[in-house]
């Protein structure tokens, strides 16, 4: 029971904060799709980069700097962002209640804290130091899938109530996967070289850090659109 409470305490505590940002409430029943829409979606992303994984590397792992570069992006970030995204769209494209600009960073949390439970929990119960995984996760995977969240959530609402440009549009996914790809890559670089991988991890809390407040700035930006404006919605 504690090694679940620890698993998922992190992400709830970061709906929660989401949750009280959201000057006008979601309905209970649709962040409760969103959070299930971020767990059904971890079955497809499972086999996804099983498959990759296998294409590019065998089924093995990576050896060098430059293959475990190559693993962070398209077998990690582009399979999990693209699939979250999905999730996004399915929930937003006929929702009413996607009124306001926040709405699309609170509806892309809820999705990415879905899968990031589900994750964190298999990580923490397969791991018999289980509670080193837990804190460290606690303290930086599972932030990082809210600040990737933040992004794809910020862009999305971006197009669809500012600016419908292919720029924009093709951000709500390039942002979060190279926020994404470059997180996994300096976690990952410890695993093929220990000496790098020991300086990676200042510089792993250095990005996120630059990240989250980034992440900070965006979600401002949008609370601040909406106090200042009346977003229609748009199909």
């Amino acid at each position: 029971m504690i090694q679940f409470i620890a698993a998922v305490l992190p992400a709830l505590l970061l709906m929660a904060f989401i949750w009280f940002k959201d000057e006008k409430k979601e309905p209970l029943s649709r962040l409760v799709i969103a959070v299930c829409a971020g767990i059904a979606i971890c079955v497809p992303v499972v086999f996804m980069e099983m498959a990759v994984k296998n294409f590019l590397f065998g089924g093995g792992e990576p050896t060098t700097l430059i293959g475990s570069t190559i693993q962070a992006f398209f077998v990690a970030a582009f399979p999990e962002e693209g699939f979250k995204l999905l999730a996004l769209w399915l929930i937003l494209r006929r929702n009413p209640y996607f009124d306001e600009h926040f709405d699309g960073i609170v509806y892309a949390v809820y999705v990415s804290l879905g899968f990031a439970l589900v994750e964190n929990i298999g990580y923490v119960a397969s791991s018999e130091a289980w509670f080193s995984v837990a804190t460290s996760r606690a303290l930086l995977a599972v932030p990082g899938h809210y600040a990737f969240a933040v992004l794809m959530g910020y862009y999305y609402s971006t197009y669809h109530f500012v600016d419908r440009s292919p720029k924009t549009a093709v951000r709500i996914l390039l942002v979060p996967v190279m926020a994404h790809g470059v997180y996994d890559a300096i976690a990952m670089s410890g695993s093929v070289n220990p000496l790098i991988g020991g300086i990676a991890f200042f510089v792993l809390v250095y990005f996120c850090i630059k990240m989250h407040r980034h992440a900070y700035t965006k979600l401002e930006t949008l609370i601040s659109r909406d106090l200042h404006s009346s977003p229609t919605f748009s199909e």
